[in-house]
C-alpha cells in the first residue's frame, strides 16, 4: 500500500511515506488515555514560569505557549496557517514561526506573548534558525522555486535568497553560525553553505533529510533519514557520513542534548523518541510517546526532552535520567515545532489611577491600571507603601492609599521583579485635605449665690466627614464668647475634653459655648457649638 506523509499544507513538492493505517483509530485510543498529566498539585507553584515552551499548533494556526512546570497554557497565540518549525532568539525576546500554508514568518514577542511582526518568504516555509548574534535568520522555503531566505532581524526583510532545490525541509546553523546546512528531502542529500558569502561549498548524501540538528561543539550534524528509519552522522571536518543508527519509523525531528552526549530522534511512525549515545552511535533507549511523534527538543538544562504528538494533540515531557515520559500536556491541534525560551520579566507602566484623588488621611481605595503587575512585591504612594494591595490581574491592582503628611500631588509605582514603575502623569495621585466634624453636646450648670465664675466640664468629637472615623492627636480648643475656657487634645475616640473656668457674666450673656479644630496640613478647620443650661 502507498503511503504518504501527513504535511501541512504542502504546496506540491515531494510525496512522502507516512504511517497512516490505524492512525486515526489509535489517535483516538490515545487521546482517551492520556493520563500522565502533570499533578494537580504543581499548577499551584506561585510566580510567573522560569521558562516556556512554546508549541506550533499546525491544525488551528497558533502557537501554545506553555509552562513546563505546572503544564498549563498561559498564552495562545494566533499565527499564520498550518505553522511549523520554531527558533528563539538568543537573547530570548522572541520566537520566529515558519508559517508553512501562510508563506511567511510570524515573530513572537516572548515577554508580551503576541505576534510583534510578519515578514513574507517564500512559499511553504518550513523551518528556522536564527545566528549566534541574533542579527540574521534563516527561513528554508520548499516551493516556486525553492531556496532558503537570509532575513535582517532588524530591519525584518529579506536581504537574500539561496537557491536550494530538492524539496529543502531541514535547517541548522554551526555554533559560529559560519556554516548553515540544508537537509533536501527529494534530492536525500544535505547542502553546507557558506554564510558569508552565500555559497555552497559541500554536498552531502544522506537519505530523505526530514530533520537536522547539529552538536554544541559544532563537529557533527545528525541527519534523520524519514524512509529509511535512520538517522545519518555528519562528520564537519570531512563533510562526509561517518554513522548511520537504526532509530524507530519515519523519523522527523531531532535534537542534541546541551552536553552533547545524547541525540533524541522522534519517530512519527514510531510513536515514540530514540535515545542516541553520540559516543557509539547507538540506540539505548526507547520511549513510548504519542501517536504521530514529529517534533523534539531538549531542554537547556539537560533535564527533560520535550516531544510534540501530531495526532493526539498532546506534548510529551521527558525525564532523560529515566527516560521515560513524566507528563503528557495538552496542546492545540496538530502540534508540530518547538522552542523553548527563559520567559522576560514585563517591566511594570502604570498607565491610569481611579479615583486620582482623595483626603491626606489615606484609606481611598485606588484602582491601579497598567501592564506587568504579576508578581508585584510593592505599591508606593510617593515613598510611602499603599497600607495594602492586592494584584487583581496582570493589568489591574486595588491598593488603599496611606496617609500622607500634606497636601499635593505625588508619584504612583508599582514594584515587580522586573523593576519599578516609571513615573508618569497619568500615574499621580492628588491628596487634598480631610473635612472634618466637630459634635458638641449641651452642658448643665448650677450658680451659687454670689458666684462670679464657674468650673466648665466642656467636650467635643472630631471626626472625618466622609469616613465617620475619628481623629486622634488634634488640639480643640473652647470658648464660651470671646472668653477662651480650655483646650485639649482628642483621644483614640477623637474625644477631646477639658475643664476650666468662666465668668459669671460671659455664661450668662451667651449661655452657650464653641468647640474650634483650626485645621493642619492634612485637615480642615472646622467648629460646633452647643449650650450652656441654667439650672435653678
Amino acid at each position: 500500500m502507498a503511503l504518504t506523509l501527513d504535511r501541512p499544507h504542502v504546496h506540491g513538492g515531494a510525496r512522502r511515506r507516512l504511517w497512516r493505517g490505524t492512525a486515526a483509530t489509535l489517535a483516538a485510543t490515545l487521546l482517551g488515555a492520556v493520563g500522565a498529566v502533570l499533578p494537580a498539585g504543581a499548577a499551584q507553584a506561585a510566580g510567573p514560569p522560569a521558562r516556556l515552551v512554546f508549541v506550533s499548533n499546525a491544525g488551528a494556526g497558533s502557537v501554545s505557549a506553555i509552562d513546563p512546570v505546572t503544564g498549563s497554557t498561559v498564552a495562545t497565540i494566533d499565527v499564520g496557517s498550518a505553522p511549523t518549525g520554531m527558533a528563539i532568539t538568543p537573547d530570548g525576546s522572541q520566537a520566529w514561526v515558519a508559517n508553512s500554508a501562510a508563506d511567511s514568518v510570524s515573530v513572537i514577542d516572548t515577554a508580551t506573548r503576541s505576534v510583534a511582526a510578519t515578514v513574507g518568504v517564500g512559499r511553504t516555509p518550513r523551518s528556522v534558525v536564527i545566528s549566534a548574534d541574533g542579527e540574521r535568520a534563516y527561513v528554508v522555503h520548499m516551493d516556486s522555486p525553492a531556496g532558503v531566505d537570509v532575513i535582517d532581524t532588524s530591519s525584518l526583510t529579506v536581504t537574500a535568497t539561496i537557491a536550494a532545490e530538492g524539496a529543502p525541509d531541514a535547517l541548522g546553523l554551526s555554533p559560529d553560525g559560519g556554516r548553515l546546512y540544508v537537509g533536501h528531502f527529494a534530492d536525500k542529500t544535505v547542502s553546507v553553505i557558506d554564510t558569508a558569502n552565500n555559497a555552497v561549498t559541500a554536498t552531502v548524501p544522506v537519505g530523505n533529510a526530514s530533520g537536522l540538528a547539529v552538536s554544541p561543539d559544532g563537529t557533527r550534524v545528525y541527519v534523520t533519514d524519514y524512509n529509511d528509519d535512520r538517522l545519518s552522522v555528519i562528520d564537519t571536518a570531512t563533510d562526509t557520513v561517518t554513522a548511520t543508527v537504526s532509530v524507530g519509523s519515519l523519523p522527523q525531528s531531532v535534537t542534541v542534548a546541551p552536553d552533547g552526549k545524547f541525540v533524541y530522534v522522534a519517530n512519527r511512525g514510531g510513536d515514540s523518541v530514540s535515545v542516541v549515545d553520540t559516543a557509539t552511535d547507538t540506540v539505548v533507549a526507547t520511549v513510548p510517546t504519542g501517536a504521530g511523534t514529529s517534533g523534539v527538543l531538549a531542554d537547556p538544562g539537560g533535564t527533560r526532552v520535550y516531544a510534540t504528538n501530531t495526532f493526539v494533540n498532546t506534548m510529551s515531557v521527558i525525564d532523560t535520567a529515566t527516560r521515560t515520559v513524566t507528563a503528557t500536556v495538552p496542546t492545540g491541534s496538530r502540534p508540530w515545532g518547538l522552542a523553548l525560551a527563559r520567559t522576560r520579566a514585563v517591566p511594570p507602566a502604570v498607565t491610569a489611577i481611579a479615583p486620582n484623588r482623595g483626603p491626606a488621611t489615606g484609606g481611598t481605595a485606588v484602582t491601579l491600571t497598567g501592564t506587568g503587575f504579576t508578581g508585584a512585591t510593592a505599591v508606593a504612594f510617593g515613598s510611602v507603601p499603599a497600607a495594602s494591595f492586592t494584584v487583581r490581574s496582570d493589568t489591574e491592582i486595588t491598593a488603599t492609599s496611606p496617609a500622607a503628611t500634606g497636601v499635593g500631588s505625588t508619584d504612583v509605582t508599582v514594584t515587580t521583579a522586573a523593576g519599578t514603575s516609571a513615573t508618569s502623569p497619568v500615574a499621580r495621585y492628588t491628596y487634598t485635605r480631610a473635612t472634618t466634624k466637630l459634635s458638641a453636646a449641651p452642658l448643665l450648670f448650677s450658680l451659687a449665690p454670689g458666684q462670679l465664675s464657674v468650673n466648665l466640664n466642656l467636650s467635643a468629637t472630631l471626626t472625618d466627614a466622609v469616613t465617620g472615623k475619628p481623629i486622634s492627636g488634634a488640639t480643640v480648643k473652647f470658648a464660651v464668647g470671646t472668653t477662651g475656657v480650655c483646650s485639649a487634645t482628642t483621644n483614640a475616640t477623637g474625644i477631646a475634653t477639658c475643664t476650666g473656668p468662666c465668668p459669671v457674666v460671659a455664661v450668662l450673656l451667651h449661655l452657650g459655648y464653641t468647640a474650634v479644630f483650626n485645621g493642619s496640613p492634612t485637615l480642615e478647620r472646622t467648629t460646633a457649638t452647643a449650650g450652656l443650661i441654667h439650672l435653678g
